[in-house]
This record gives structure tokens, C-alpha cells and sequence, in this order.
């Protein structure tokens, strides 16, 4: 198979030769908060798994800022660790550029083929930004692949009600009606994979599409779940990291995420089609409340958004949504000019999506314009959200997400209608503003 790897990876695993576990950290100017990552990832690997050989890797995008010099320079007092076993082998640490397009998934790629080079029996990547990792996250991300014969562990956070808006408004409650696996944080960021999943991902031919950028975290979970890999999941206490008001500019990570999801509901068509109902994932790891930063929204900032679409794509709208679906959107934005009176509801939001998914499908051609018109819209559910949820707790909020899935999962039959009734139709050209 046709190698990728740059010539300093290609050299350092001929150097290293094997290893069990391979740590992947993916990178691109994130000097501040990189060194703390490879830390955790090696006490962890110390204190837990010092009978195995391991490598922890760094593949990077590219960075000026010094993000690879912080990844060879980060140091661990290992006395501190205060281990019961002496580790058997020494724990390589390496910094490798990715060859590919800019993205999170040409760097997985670079990661996945050196474990695939070195033998590794399980693998764990984890992002660099991260502020709260543990050592305890290496072991919650590699034991139920090494001991109890899972092949994917998904993370399982607690997070501020409103970090996340993009998971919890769209892909959760998707990707659990599609292939019946609730799996709460499809694209957290920080997963467990086996040697037979990293074998199935480089087999894809997607890592030169835009998958290879924002949409690698869902296609990665989606794979491991529509292909019948043993699912898991693992509690990690609070995910703290660059989180980003949800009124910020998400545009390009809510249109290829969902597209994304799109891509993939027509190659697994087969399979979701079949499932019914969704089934819980096992969660290891001890369940804790944790304390959590406060997130500031801007909830005017996404309404005006949201009536700024209201106003210029009514055209872009009118093609993706059913009549009766783009009637009711008026409705709701016309009483969002009416202080207190604005409501997205469940039932809506979630037809908005399902319609959104089919005409992607229809107009191929259109794709981009589609899913740039949809941005306004998903603002608009959030602040809605946001309205609603304002006084609950977390563990309200989280009802009222679970309350979301249901609702979702009963409209499956009618996504079923809309794929069969909709299919490829005859793209024609749409003049659609920026929004």
C-alpha cells in the first residue's frame, strides 16, 4: 500500500521498529497547551501500561509557534509517579510532519500508518489543546481495547450546557437516529481505536477530501459504528479547551461536519435504513460532577443571524425544506422579531435537518450554497436553546437533549419517505448571499 509518510516518519519507525500502544497528538501552533498533553499522555503510559512498549507521537501541520520543540522539550519527573511496576521499555516520543491537506485527518492519517508500521495493538489520539487532560485519560482511552476486546472507545465528557452546541443540536441526536449507537460525543476529539479499525480507516479513500479537515471526528465514529466494531465509551470528567462561543464564526466547522454526515448517510444508506431504535453504549470509567468554566453566548448575535437568513435566502430554503416545514420557519422568524416570543421547536428543528440532509443528496451541485443557507438556521436553534435552557442545570439541560434525540429517532420513517421520494434531480442556479 502506498506510503504517506514523510521521510522523518518513515525513518523513525524503522528506528523504533514495534510498539504496543501508539499515542497520536495532532497539531498546528498549540506550543501553550501541547506540552501539558504530552505530559499526561506519558506519566499515563508510565503509570499504567509500564509493561508494554509505546510511542507518543506528534504529528504537526506545520506549526511557527514552537509546537514541536514544546513536544520534544516536555519533561516528567518519574519519581513522582511513584509506580508499582518499573516500566520494562522507554517511552519514544517523536514530532513528525504530516505530508497532505491542511487538517486534522492528514495528521490521524500520518498517526494511523505509523502505528499500522509499528505493530500497535491499540492506538489513542488526543487533541493538543487540551487543558484538562490525566494520565487517567490514557488508560480510560486504551484498557477496553487491550483487556476487554473493544475496538472503539468514544470519550464521554461533562461540559457546559452551551459547549458543544454543534454535537448536541445536530450530530448526536443525527447520528444516534441513523445507526441506533448512542454515542454522546461522536466527534470529541479524543478517541481509542484498535489495530483492526486503523487497518478498516486507511482502507478509505477519503483522506484527500475535506473529511480530511473538520469532518475526520464523525467519519471516524460513524465507520467504527456502521461497520460493527465493538463500541464503547470511556468518562473523562470535564473536556476544558479553546471552547468558542457558539455565535462565533463555526461556519466552516458546522459545513463540513454536516457534510460530513451527509457524505456518510449516503454510503451507509444500507445500514441505517435497517436500524429502528437506538440501543445505550457501555460507559467505563467513574462518573463525577466537575466544575466548569463559564461559555458567554451571544444569543441577540445568533437571532440577528438567524433573521438575516430569514430575509435572504428564502430561495435556498424554499428548495431544501418541504412547503410546510419553510411555511413554519416564517412563522418562527416573524415572531422572533417579538421579545420573548421566539421558539424553534424540537419537531421543527429536527425536520429542518432530515429535509436539509435529503436535498443534499438531490442537488449535488448545490451542495456548498445548501449547507452554507443552513448556518442561519442552526444559530436560530441555538438560540432558542439558549432562551429555554437558561435557568436549568446541566442535568436538565441534558434531559432536554435526550428529549431532542427522541424526537428524531420518531421522524426516521419520515426521512425513509424523503430518500425514496427524493432522488438526484436536475441542479438549477441559485443566487445565494453570504450569510
Amino acid at each position: 500500500m502506498f506510503s504517506t509518510l514523510s521521510v522523518e516518519a518513515e525513518r523513525a519507525t524503522t528506528d523504533i521498529k514495534s510498539a504496543d500502544i501508539v499515542i497520536g497528538i495532532p497539531s498546528f501552533n498549540n506550543a501553550k497547551t501541547i506540552g501539558h498533553v504530552v505530559k499526561a499522555c506519558y506519566a499515563g503510559l508510565f503509570k499504567y501500561f509500564p509493561q508494554m512498549s509505546s510511542v507518543v507521537i506528534n504529528s504537526d501541520g506545520g506549526s511557527t509557534d514552537g509546537t514541536r520543540e514544546a513536544v520534544l522539550t516536555a519533561s516528567v519527573d518519574e519519581k513522582s509517579l511513584m509506580v508499582l511496576s518499573t516500566p520494562l521499555f522507554p517511552i519514544h516520543r517523536l514530532s513528525v510532519p504530516y505530508h497532505g491537506i491542511p487538517g486534522k485527518g492528514s495528521a490521524f492519517r500520518t498517526i494511523f500508518e505509523m502505528a499500522r508500521r509499528l505493530g500497535a495493538r491499540a492506538c489513542a489520539v488526543v487533541d493538543a489543546d487540551l487543558r484538562s487532560i490525566t494520565p487517567e485519560w490514557i488508560d480510560l482511552l486504551l484498557r477496553p481495547i487491550l483487556l476487554a476486546n473493544y475496538e472503539f472507545v468514544a470519550p464521554y465528557y461533562h461540559r457546559h450546557k452551551y459547549d458543544g452546541t454543534i454535537t448536541n443540536s445536530i450530530v448526536y441526536p443525527l447520528t444516534r437516529m441513523l445507526y441506533g449507537s448512542q454515542v454522546r460525543q461522536p466527534i470529541g476529539g479524543d478517541f481509542g481505536v484498535s489495530a483492526r479499525v486503523i487497518d478498516c480507516y486507511l482502507r478509505k479513500d477519503v483522506w484527500e477530501t475535506d473529511v480530511a479537515r473538520f469532518g475526520i471526528d464523525i467519519w471516524m465514529t460513524t465507520v467504527a459504528i456502521a461497520e460493527g466494531f465493538r463500541t464503547c465509551q470511556s468518562f473523562l470528567g470535564a473536556k476544558l479547551h479553546d471552547a468558542k462561543d457558539p455565535a462565533s464564526d463555526l461556519r466552516a466547522m458546522l459545513q463540513q461536519v454536516v457534510g460530513s454526515i451527509f457524505e456518510l448517510m449516503d454510503t451507509y444508506e444500507p445500514t441505517w435504513s435497517r436500524r429502528s431504535e437506538s440501543v445505550t453504549v457501555p460507559v467505563f470509567g467513574f462518573c463525577f460532577d466537575v466544575g466548569l468554566e463559564p461559555i458567554a453566548v451571544d444569543v441577540d448575535g445568533m437571532l440577528r443571524e438567524f433573521q438575516r437568513g430569514a430575509r435572504e435566502l428564502g430561495e435556498v430554503w424554499s428548495l431544501a425544506l418541504t412547503p410546510t416545514t419553510f411555511q413554519e420557519i416564517k412563522k418562527v422568524a416573524g415572531a422572533s422579531e417579538i421579545a420573548g416570543e421566539f421558539h424553534l421547536s424540537d419537531s421543527l428543528w429536527a425536520r429542518i435537518v432530515l429535509e436539509f440532509s435529503v436535498a443534499y443528496k438531490a442537488h449535488p451541485l448545490l451542495r456548498g450554497q445548501l449547507l452554507g443557507s443552513l448556518t442561519p438556521l442552526y444559530l436560530g436553534r441555538v438560540a432558542s436553546f439558549v432562551y429555554e435552557t437558561r435557568m436549568m442545570t446541566s442535568r436538565e439541560v441534558e434531559d432536554r437533549i435526550e428529549s431532542l434525540c427522541v424526537t428524531f429517532e420518531s421522524l426516521k420513517p419520515y426521512l425513509a419517505q424523503l430518500w425514496r421520494g427524493r432522488g438526484e434531480s436536475k441542479d438549477t442556479h441559485l443566487e445565494v448571499k453570504n450569510v
